[in-house]
C-alpha cells in the first residue's frame, strides 16, 4: 500500500472518515460537530472501536457503547486507522474472537433488545448502566445520584435496565433534595433504548417517543399536553416521598404519588417503553423501590444456593411454594489449589489458606482456587487471623491464569495479564490502577470480616465486603477465571465461605428459617461488624470513628416483642451515645446513612432524651436519656398493639415514647459516639411479664366532679419573653410591648382535637391582632424562650402555618388570601380555635363556627401556636381534651396483646382492694393501723413515707384524707407515684430525696426524680387542712393527675411507666392520713376502646430536617454535636473572654447543615428604612449583652445590621469598649479599620486625614470576613487534634444615616456577594456611638 502518512489522521484526504474529540471529519473537513463521547477525555483502559455495517453506515464505539451513525455511504473496502496523537502513547487491539457482534440497523435495535430483555431475564428493575453525564449509580444500580448538585442542575437522566412490563409498577423514592435550584424531579417513559440513546441534558428536550410528568403537568415529546394533572406537584415533593408509574395492559399510563393513583396521564402508550427519571434542579438522589426483594428465577444452582444461605427467608418461600430443590451436597465445593506462593500453605481440606510465618514474611502468599469459577458463583473468604506488624492486608480478585501454569509472584498485583485485584480501596487490572476510590478499604478489615468477588453474566466484576456489594469494579471480564487471594501484610489466614457449611447434615426440609431468634442482620453500616452468631454488634475502630455503625434486627418485631441490648463497651472520647429505634425499611432496602437521625422516612427513634420521627424531633425530655447509659445498662424497645412505642431501661418500662406507630418494624441500633459494642439479650415474645396481663379497672369514684371526664388543655411554660402564664397554665397575658408574645399548647394536638382560647383583654393603643395556627416545632416546658422569634409569622425553623388577619401563611409566605373573617375584628369574649382534622387539614374556628380548610398536608405531632400580637394581650383556654380522645377505663398491660373482649379477666375480690391499704415497708417514724388503712407519723417531722401495697391500675384514684395537723412544723404532705417497687427498699428521710423514678407534688410545685420542674401550679398542698382529701391517678394515656377534694387539677406528668406505686410523705405539719376506699358498687364494665378510628402512621409532609434536640442543648436550630460549633466554642474559650460579656442565650451556628435544618434564607432586612444584609453563613454566632439604653434608642428595631472583621487579639478591647473604636490610638493597638495592606491609593483616599479614622463595615461577611479585614490564624483543637484556620468578626447594629456607602477598597474586581454590588459593599462611619456590638462571630476553616 503506497500511502504518504500525514502528521495526523485529520490530514488524510480522498476517502477518510475520522473521529477526533467529539467531531466526525471526512477528508479533513468536519461533518458532525457534536457526536458521541469526547475522545480527548478517555483514560487508560478505555476502549475505542469502529464498525462499517452491511448497508454502508459507519458507527463508532466507546467502551463497547455504540455512539450512533457517524457517516453513510461508506465504501465496502476500507481500512481502520488509529492516530496516537497527543497524550495517547500506546494502544492494543482488543481480541473479538469470543464476542458475538450483531450488526443490525438502528430501526431494529430497540425492538430486538427489548425482546431479549423480556425473554432472557427476570431481573428486578434497576437503573441502566448508561445514563446522563453527571449520574453516579450505587447499591447495585438501585440508587442514582447527581454529582455536583450545587454546581449543576441537569444532565441527570437515568433509565430502567429493561422495558417495563404491562401492569408493572416502576417506583422510586426521593432521597435527597437541595434548595438551590427551581424545578425538581421529572418522571416518565420513553420508547428510546438506553443502549443507543444520546442522553439529553434534560428529558423534556426529547422530541419523540417520550411522556414525562414535570411539576403538576404532563409533557409529551417536550410539549405540554396536560397543564394540571393529579393532586400533587413534583416540584413540591419532599425527601422520602415516592413516585411511581404503571403502563397498564390497555395502553394507559398512570402515575402514583405516595401510593395514591393520580388517574390516567396518557392513552395509547406504546408497548415497549423504558422508565425514565430526570434528576433535575432540586432532585439529587433517588432509589428504585419496585422489586427490591425479588430474586432472579433464572439464576444457576450455585448462585441460588448462595442466595438462600444469605437470605434464608427466600428459601423458606421456595419450600412453601413446593419448588424442587437439589441437595447442596451434590455441588462441587470450591477449594484452594495446593500449589500456591512459597510462604503460603493450604490446610483444612483445601478450604483454608495460611501464612505460617506471618511475623517474619509479609508477601509471597498468593493462593488460587482449584477450579474455574462458575457463572454467577461467589468466591468469598472470611479472615481468620491477622497480625499487627505489617502495613497492607488481604487482596482478592480473579485471574485467567490456572494455578498449575502460574509462576507465583511475590504479590498478585505484579501480574501483568489476565488479572483483576481489589487492593486497599482501589481496583487494579494487570498491575495498573483502574479505580482509585472504589469501596470499603480492605486494609481496615478485622478478623471475622468477609470479602468476596463475583463475575456476573454480563462480564461485570463486583467485589463484596461483609456481604455488601461495593458496585461494578470492571467490565468485559472473561468467563474462564479463577478466584485468587493474596495473604499480604496483616492478613495471615483466610477460609473459603461455603454456603453448604452452616447447613451441616440436615436436610433442607428440616430447616425452619422463619423461627430464627432475634439477631442482627448481616447488612449494616460500614464501621460495624457482627459477631457471636449474630448476637453482638461492635464498632472496632471506636476511638477513630464515631458513626457509620447502624445495625438492624434480622426480622420485623412482633407486637409486644421486646428487642433489648446490653451495652458491652463504651469509649470516653466522643459526645453522644447509642441511639435506638424502629423502622419500616428492611435492611435489604436501606442505604445506610452515617447516623440514624439521617433516616428521613418511616423511622422512629430515641436520641438522647429526644424522640424523633423521620429525622425530625417530635418530643423533648423523654424519661429515658440514652446519653446517660453506662456499660451493663440494658435498653429495649417494644411496639404494642395499641400502636404505641415503649422503651425499657434494665427491664423497666419508661412509658409511651410516641403513638400511631405501624406494625412490621425492624429494630435499629446506632453504635454512635461513646457506644462501641452491644449484645442482644432478648428475643422471646412477651419477654416482659406482669402479674396481671389485662386489668379491668373501676370507674371514676363518685366524689370526682363531672368535669373530670375531660382534661383541660394547658399552655406550655415555654413562651415569648413578654408573656406570663397564669392559672395553672390556662391563661396567657402579654405584660409589655406589642410582640414577643408567642404561646403554645403544652402537648401535640391530636386528630380532630380543637384547641380554643377566649379573648380576655384588649389594648387599643396597638395595631394588629391575634394570630393562630399550628407548628411542627417541638416545644416542652424546659425549652428556652430564646429560640422563639418576635412573631409567629417569623417562625421559619420548622413548618408553621398561621392565620393572620384574613391570610394563611406558611413559614412567612402567603399560601391563601381572603380565607375568612379577619382576626383583626376580634373583640372581648371572642373565641378562636384551631384543629388538625383526620385527613391532615388545618381548620380555624371562630366562636365555634368552622371557617373551613386553611391549609392541607399538615403532619402529625403539631402544636397549637397563638401570637398575642397587637391589640390582643390576654387569652384563656376554653377547650378540653374530650372524653372520646381520653378513652375508656379498660386498659391493657404493655406485656401482652389484647386479643378479644372475651379474654378480659375481671379482678378478684382481693385484687379489687390492692390500692386500699398501705405497704408494710414504710418510713421508720410511721405506724400503720386499721388494717394498714391509716398511717401515723409518731415522732419528728420526717421519715414518714408510705406507699400503696400494690401498683396503681390505670384510671384508679388513690386518695387519702388528712386526719391530723401539727402546726408547730412547717411545710406539709407530699404525694405522688414512684416507678419501682418499695419492697426491700430503704425509704429516705423525705420523698424529695428520692433520686430513682418518682413524680411528686409538694406545696405548689412538682418534682421529677427529686428535681423541681414546675412551680406556681395553682393549688398549694401546704395549705390543706384536716378533713380535706388529696389523691393521684394515672389515666390510660399514662398521664399523672392530681385530685384535690374531688376536683381533678389536670394532667401534670405524662408517659409514666406501666408499673407505678402511690407514695405519701407525712412530712412537717401532716401527721396522720387515712385511705379513702372506693365504693365497689359503682364499679362497672366498660367496652374495650376501638382502634378502628386510629390514624395509621404517615410521613410528615414538607419538613424532613435532621434535628436532634436534647436537654443539654435546648436550641432546635442547631444540629447535635455540630463539629463546627464545638470547634468555635473551644476557640472562644481559648480567647479567655469573660462570660459576663455574653448573654445566656444559646449560640447559633450557620454552617451548611445547621442552616439547612432551619431553612435559613440567604439574606434578611432590618431597620428603618429597611436595609438588606447577608446572614453569616459559615460562621458561628455568640450573642453579646447589649446596654440597657439600646431599648430606649430603638436599636433592635430601627438600626441596621453590619459586620466588622478584625483580629482575635483585639476582641477583648472591643468588648471592653462596647463600641468600635474610632480614635487613631486604636490603630496603634492594631484594630484594623481598613484592610491590612493597600489601604489607600491615589484614587481611594480619605477625604480628611484627621485623628479620627473611619470604621469599615459591610452588609456581608463575604467582604468584611475576607483575609484583608479578618486575617486567619492557625488553631489546633486540643480535643480532635485537627488544625483549623480561624477568623473573627463582630456583628453590630449601626445607626441609619451615620455611615457612608462606598465601593470596595480591597480585593479583586470579582463580585464579593451576588446581592450587593462592589460599589456598595463597604460602609464607613466616623460617628462615635453610631455602632452597638451585638454578637461575636467565629469561623473555622
Amino acid at each position: 500500500m503506497n500511502l504518504s502518512f500525514p502528521t495526523s489522521a485529520t490530514g488524510f484526504h480522498e476517502g477518510t472518515w475520522v473521529m477526533s474529540g467529539c467531531s466526525i471529519m471526512k477528508d479533513g473537513h468536519t461533518t458532525l460537530d457534536e457526536y458521541g463521547q469526547d475522545l480527548d477525555q478517555l483514560a487508560e483502559g478505555d476502549r475505542v472501536g469502529v464498525m462499517r455495517t452491511s448497508n454502508g453506515v459507519l458507527h463508532m464505539y466507546v467502551n463497547g457503547v455504540d455512539q450512533g451513525a457517524a457517516s453513510t455511504n461508506i465504501p465496502s473496502k476500507v481500512w481502520a486507522v488509529v492516530d496516537m496523537y497527543g497524550k495517547c502513547a500506546q494502544v492494543t487491539i482488543v481480541d473479538d474472537t469470543n464476542r458475538e457482534v450483531a450488526a443490525i440497523s438502528n430501526e431494529l435495535v430497540s425492538e430486538s433488545m427489548a425482546l431479549a430483555s423480556n425473554e432472557l431475564t427476570n431481573d428486578k428493575l434497576v437503573f441502566h448502566d448508561r445514563h446522563g453525564t453527571l449520574i453516579k449509580l450505587s447499591s447495585n444500580r438501585r440508587v442514582a445520584e447527581r454529582r455536583r448538585p450545587l454546581d449543576e442542575f441537569n444532565n441527570g437522566v437515568v433509565m430502567t435496565n429493561r422495558p417495563l412490563r404491562d401492569n408493572e409498577l416502576f417506583e422510586i423514592r426521593l432521597e435527597r433534595l437541595v434548595d438551590k435550584w427551581s424545578g425538581s424531579i421529572e418522571v416518565g417513559i420513553t420508547t428510546h433504548n438506553p443502549n443507543i440513546l444520546d442522553f439529553p441534558a434534560t428529558m423534556t428536550n426529547m422530541r419523540s417517543g417520550t411522556i414525562m410528568m414535570s411539576g403538576s403537568g404532563i409533557l409529551t415529546n417536550g410539549k405540554g399536553t396536560r397543564r394540571q394533572y393529579g393532586d400533587f406537584n413534583l416540584d413540591e415533593l419532599q425527601e422520602g416521598d415516592k413516585i411511581g408509574l404503571i403502563r397498564k395492559a390497555n395502553g394507559t399510563l398512570h402515575y402514583y404519588i405516595n401510593d395514591i393513583d393520580q388517574g390516567v396521564a396518557a392513552t395509547k402508550v406504546p408497548q415497549t417503553v423504558w422508565g425514565v427519571v430526570d434528576l433535575y434542579g432540586m432532585a439529587v438522589k433517588v432509589t428504585v423501590l419496585e422489586g427490591l426483594s425479588q430474586s432472579s428465577q433464572d439464576d444457576n444452582l450455585v448462585n441460588r444456593m448462595t442466595s438462600l444461605f444469605r437470605h434464608p427467608r427466600t428459601f423458606d418461600n421456595e419450600i412453601a411454594h413446593g419448588e424442587n430443590v437439589i441437595s447442596l451436597s451434590s455441588i462441587d465445593r470450591l477449594q484452594f489449589h495446593t500449589r500456591c506462593g512459597i510462604h503460603a500453605t493450604v490446610i483444612n481440606n483445601q478450604r483454608t489458606a495460611h501464612r505460617p510465618n506471618a511475623f517474619d514474611d509479609f508477601n509471597n502468599a498468593v493462593v488460587v482456587t482449584q477450579r474455574i469459577l462458575r457463572p454467577g458463583e461467589m468466591f468469598e473468604v472470611v479472615i481468620d487471623k491477622m497480625v499487627d506488624k505489617w502495613a497492607g492486608s488481604i487482596e482478592i480478585g480473579v485471574t485467567t491464569h490456572s494455578p498449575v501454569e502460574l509462576e507465583f509472584p511475590s504479590t498478585m498485583t505484579n501480574v501483568r495479564s489476565g488479572t483483576w485485584m481489589m487492593t486497599g480501596n482501589g481496583v487494579m487490572r494487570n498491575g495498573t490502577t483502574i479505580l482509585e476510590e472504589y469501596g470499603q478499604n480492605l486494609d481496615r478489615l478485622k478478623a471475622g470480616d468477609h470479602v468476596g468477588v463475583l463475575r456476573k453474566d454480563d462480564g461485570v466484576l463486583h467485589f463484596f465486603v461483609n456481604g455488601i456489594d461495593q458496585g461494578p469494579a470492571a467490565s468485559n471480564v472473561p468467563a474462564n477465571i479463577y478466584g485468587v487471594i493474596d495473604l499480604y501484610g496483616q492478613a495471615a489466614q483466610a477460609t473459603i465461605v461455603d454456603p453448604t457449611t452452616d447447613f451441616g447434615n440436615f436436610g433442607l426440609s428440616d430447616i425452619d428459617f422463619g423461627s430464627d431468634e432475634l439477631r442482627f442482620h448481616p447488612r449494616h453500616g460500614q464501621n460495624a461488624i457482627i459477631s457471636a452468631d449474630g448476637k453482638t454488634a461492635s464498632r472496632p475502630s471506636a476511638r477513630g470513628e464515631f458513626n457509620d455503625a447502624i445495625v438492624m434486627s434480622n426480622r420485623p418485631l412482633a407486637d409486644h416483642e421486646l428487642f433489648e441490648v446490653c451495652i458491652d463497651k463504651m469509649v470516653e472520647r466522643w459526645s453522644g451515645s447509642i441511639e435506638a429505634g424502629v423502622t419500616l425499611v428492611s435492611p435489604e432496602d436501606i442505604d445506610f446513612p452515617s447516623t440514624m437521625t439521617d433516616i428521613a422516612f418511616d423511622t422512629w427513634l430515641l436520641s438522647g432524651s429526644s424522640v424523633m420521627q423521620d429525622g425530625s424531633t417530635i418530643r423533648n425530655g423523654y424519661r429515658l436519656d440514652l446519653d446517660s447509659l453506662r456499660v451493663g445498662s440494658r435498653v429495649g424497645m417494644m411496639r404494642c398493639s395499641d400502636e404505641t412505642l415503649h422503651y425499657y431501661l434494665d427491664g423497666v418500662d419508661q412509658g409511651v415514647a410516641c403513638s400511631d406507630v405501624p406494625p412490621g418494624l425492624y429494630a435499629v441500633i446506632d453504635l454512635y459516639g461513646q457506644c462501641a459494642q452491644v449484645t442482644i439479650t432478648s428475643g422471646q415474645q412477651n419477654s416482659i411479664s406482669h402479674s396481671n396481663n389485662v386489668i379491668l379497672t373501676e370507674p371514676e369514684p363518685t366524689l370526682v366532679s363531672p368535669s373530670c371526664s375531660e382534661m383541660t388543655h394547658r399552655f406550655s411554660r415555654c413562651a415569648g419573653k413578654n408573656i406570663e402564664i397564669r392559672n395553672g397554665g390556662t391563661t396567657a397575658c402579654r405584660v409589655r410591648s406589642y410582640d414577643q408574645a408567642l404561646v403554645f399548647s403544652c402537648d401535640p394536638i391530636k386528630a380532630e382535637e380543637i384547641f380554643e382560647v377566649r379573648v380576655d383583654s384588649i389594648s387599643n393603643k396597638w395595631a394588629g391582632s391575634l394570630q393562630v395556627g399550628l407548628t411542627t416545632l417541638a416545644i416542652s416546658d424546659s425549652t428556652s424562650f430564646a429560640i422563639l422569634p418576635s412573631q409567629a409569622t417569623d417562625l421559619k425553623a420548622k413548618a408553621t402555618w398561621v392565620v393572620t388577619g384574613s391570610e394563611v401563611q406558611k413559614n412567612g409566605g402567603v399560601v391563601k388570601e381572603n380565607y375568612g373573617p379577619s382576626l383583626d375584628r376580634l373583640s372581648l369574649g371572642s373565641r378562636i380555635g384551631v384543629k388538625r382534622s383526620a385527613d391532615g387539614n388545618m381548620h380555624l374556628l371562630v366562636n365555634g363556627e368552622d371557617v373551613g380548610v386553611a391549609a392541607n398536608n399538615i403532619p402529625k405531632n403539631v402544636f397549637a401556636i397563638i401570637d398575642l400580637y397587637g391589640r390582643i394581650d390576654g387569652v384563656s383556654i376554653t377547650s378540653n381534651i374530650s372524653a372520646d380522645l381520653i378513652g375508656s377505663s379498660v386498659v391493657t398491660s404493655v406485656a401482652m396483646p389484647l386479643e378479644t373482649a372475651s379474654q378480659v379477666q375481671l379482678l378478684s375480690d382481693e385484687e379489687l382492694r390492692f390500692t386500699s391499704e398501705f405497704h408494710d415497708n414504710c418510713g421508720k417514724n410511721i405506724s400503720c393501723k386499721n388494717d394498714n388503712q391509716t398511717a401515723e407519723r409518731i415522732s419528728s417531722y420526717n421519715q414518714g413515707l408510705v406507699f400503696s401495697a400494690k401498683p396503681l391500675p390505670q384510671n384508679h384514684l388513690f386518695q387519702v384524707k388528712i386526719d391530723r395537723i401539727n402546726s408547730k412544723w412547717t411545710s406539709s404532705l407530699v404525694i405522688g407515684v414512684v416507678g419501682f417497687s418499695p419492697e426491700k427498699w430503704t425509704p429516705p428521710s423525705s420523698a424529695l430525696n428520692i433520686k430513682k423514678p418518682s413524680w411528686l407534688f409538694h406545696a405548689n410545685s412538682v418534682y421529677d426524680c427529686g428535681t423541681k420542674v414546675k412551680g406556681n401550679c395553682g393549688i398549694n398542698l401546704d395549705a390543706l387542712t384536716v378533713g380535706q382529701m388529696v389523691g393521684v391517678k394515672i389515666d390510660q394515656y399514662s398521664m399523672l393527675h392530681l385530685v384535690v377534694d374531688g376536683e381533678d387539677r389536670g394532667a401534670v406528668f405524662r408517659d409514666l411507666p406501666s408499673i407505678c406505686y402511690a407514695i405519701v410523705d407525712l412530712y412537717g405539719q401532716c401527721e396522720q392520713v387515712t385511705l379513702m376506699s372506693l365504693d365497689r358498687d359503682v364499679a362497672a364494665d366498660f367496652p374495650i376502646p376501638s382502634t378502628e378510628d386510629r390514624e395509621k402512621a404517615d410521613k410528615e409532609d414538607g419538613q424532613k430536617e435532621k434535628l436532634n434536640l436534647r436537654q443539654s442543648n435546648p436550641n432546635p436550630t442547631i444540629l447535635p454535636n455540630c463539629e463546627i460549633l464545638n470547634v468555635c466554642s473551644r476557640f472562644k474559650a481559648m480567647l479567655g473572654l469573660p462570660e459576663a460579656f455574653f448573654t445566656s442565650e444559646v449560640s447559633s451556628c450557620y454552617c451548611e447543615n445547621c442552616s439547612k435544618i432551619r431553612g435559613d434564607n440567604l439574606y434578611s432586612r432590618k431597620g428603618e428604612p429597611p436595609k438588606d444584609y447577608a446572614l453569616p453563613f459559615g460562621w458561628c454566632k455568640f450573642n453579646l449583652r447589649m446596654p440597657l439604653k439600646t431599648d430606649g434608642q430603638g436599636v433592635h428595631d430601627k438600626w441596621h445590621i453590619g459586620f466588622h472583621g478584625t483580629k482575635p487579639g483585639f476582641i477583648r478591647r472591643l468588648l471592653d469598649s462596647g463600641d468600635l473604636l474610632t480614635s487613631s490610638k486604636s490603630l496603634v493597638g492594631g484594630v484594623t479599620s481598613r484592610p491590612l495592606s493597600g489601604h489607600f491609593d491615589e484614587k481611594n483616599k480619605p477625604e480628611e486625614l484627621l485623628d479620627i479614622h473611619p470604621i469599615v463595615l459591610s452588609p456581608t461577611l463575604r467582604y468584611a470576613g475576607c483575609q484583608a479585614f479578618a486575617p486567619a490564624i492557625e488553631f489546633r483543637d486540643q480535643k480532635t487534634r485537627k488544625l483549623y484556620h480561624m477568623r473573627v468578626a463582630i456583628q453590630v447594629y449601626i445607626k441609619p444615616g451615620s455611615y457612608k456607602i462606598g465601593p470596595q477598597s480591597t480585593g479583586t474586581n470579582d463580585q464579593f456577594d451576588p446581592k450587593f454590588s462592589n460599589n456598595e459593599v463597604e460602609w464607613s462611619t466616623k460617628e462615635r456611638g453610631a455602632t452597638t456590638l451585638c454578637a461575636l462571630l467565629i469561623k473555622a476553616e
